[in-house]
């Protein structure tokens, strides 16, 4: 049943009886105001205070509770690829659920090896590759973290990223995670990364110049996403290829935003003019992997790389259980099934012109590949945007000051990614 917000609560039928106990979950009646109040008092203030209180959700729309309805044009932070409440995913969540939710990795299901085997295939990935599964992004950049550590030991201590990057929030993540106001109140981090200035063949050179066998891994964002949507320019993920092959380094590839066709292709590295068809060591990917149902994963290419981690050194309890490796492989038919990477081309294409061309002095570029799209602005007003987007139906992400992303459901249609059009057309230049 749909709970909106008339005060009903959901009824979970137990086996106990006929009907079984009732099960409350959390009335949502109240008002976003009285939902944030509450929110204030038992919530870590990690996020700030709640933009809206969202309590449903039905394809690329959310309603918050005072009935206001949303267009999603962040899906989640690029989450969200079916939209919300896909009656395929959500059928085959409470499928699975109902026959083995969880087990512990002492144990295997059918459903995480077939999974797993899904990426493999989707990834291109060569014989002697393997899968860890996660239930987030940070997680699976955490594991590439170990995952580099074993390559060389102590004899290769440098790791390479770049200026701009994101890749979680835990320590090891975090050590790799440029921005220094993440970074600072958490120091000292694993030591060993290095920064390069994004998309700076040169520096990436001169990095491997000078002790270029004592690099254990280059992690790189085909695409930085929270820096503003940035695509690495072309040629320099081949280059990067080279290199780290020439010096025994680990080409990671963070796809966590990018990957599972938010740019089109399964993977952003797979684009020609991007990736140039390079084969990564490793892949991360998370987010739209499960269309909303936490799952993450890092693929190891080949033999040599599965093989750095051993038994015993690494471990997860949640991961590739078999209620998330449902969703993933559920995510996958789907999108195979609606031929959905073709119109994630299509649209975005067509979006992303669209933005540009709306005549607005606020829209100096527009970036992006598929529905991974950044409105780079000509003042630093991103934050005000959003704000009035929020105010006129439309949720985006100011992911930087001067930067709106969008990253909305793949099923989103041209009508609806025009109305967006028509906001930002319109909206005005003085924002003040």
């Amino acid at each position: 049943m749909t709970v909106e917000n008339t005060g009903l609560r959901a009824r979970h039928r137990s086996p106990d009886g006929p009907d079984g106990p009732a099960v409350a979950v959390p009335a949502v009646d109240g008002s976003v105001a009285q939902w944030t109040e509450r929110y204030t008092h038992a919530v870590m203030d990690t996020f700030g205070a709640p933009q809206r209180v969202l309590v449903r959700g039905e394809g690329p729309y959310v309603w918050d509770a005072d009935g206001r309805r949303y267009l999603d044009l962040l899906g989640g932070i690029a989450v969200n690829s079916l939209g919300h409440a896909h009656p395929t995913l959500t059928a085959a969540i409470s499928a699975q659920l109902g026959t083995l939710g969880h087990v512990s990795n002492f144990f295997a299901s059918p459903t995480q090896i077939a999974f797993s085997e899904r990426l493999l295939s989707l990834a291109g990935a060569p014989e002697g590759s393997r899968v860890f599964l996660t239930n987030s992004g940070t997680e699976a950049n955490e594991a590439a973290f170990k995952l580099a550590r074993r390559n060389g030991g102590t004899q290769r201590p440098r790791i390479l990223a770049l200026e701009g990057s994101f890749h979680g929030r835990s320590m090891g993540a975090l050590a790799l995670t440029h921005k220094v106001a993440y970074r600072e109140p958490f120091e000292p981090l694993p030591a060993g990364v290095e920064f390069l200035p994004f998309g700076d063949t040169a520096a990436l050179d001169a990095a491997f110049a000078v002790d270029g066998d004592r690099v254990a891994a280059l992690f790189l964002e085909p695409i930085q996403g929270e820096a503003g949507v940035r695509p690495l320019p072309p040629g320099y993920l081949a280059h990067a290829r080279a290199l780290t092959a020439q010096h025994g380094a680990l080409l990671v590839l963070d796809e966590v935003q990018t990957g599972m066709g938010r740019t089109g292709t399964w993977f952003a590295h797979h684009l020609p003019h991007l990736g140039g068809g390079v084969v990564p060591d490793a892949v991360t990917v998370a987010k739209g992997l499960g269309g909303g149902f936490p799952v993450g994963a890092l693929i190891a290419y080949g033999e040599r790389t599965a093989t750095l981690l051993g038994r015993g050194q690494h471990g997860t309890t949640f991961g590739g259980n078999p209620v998330a490796s449902a969703a993933g492989l559920a995510t996958i038919a789907v999108i195979e099934r609606d031929g959905l990477l073709a119109h994630v081309t299509e649209l975005g294409s067509s979006l992303r012109g669209r933005l540009a061309s709306t005549g607005n002095p606020l829209v100096a570029e527009v970036r992006g590949e598929g529905l991974l799209i950044g409105v780079e602005l000509t003042a630093p007003v991103a934050a005000t945007v959003a704000s009035r987007a929020l105010e006129a139906g439309f949720i985006v992400n100011p992911c930087t000051p001067t930067t709106v992303r969008l990253a909305p459901a793949f099923l989103l249609t041209h009508e609806q990614a025009g109305q967006f059009v028509e906001f930002l057309t319109t909206l005005r230049e003085d924002l003040s």
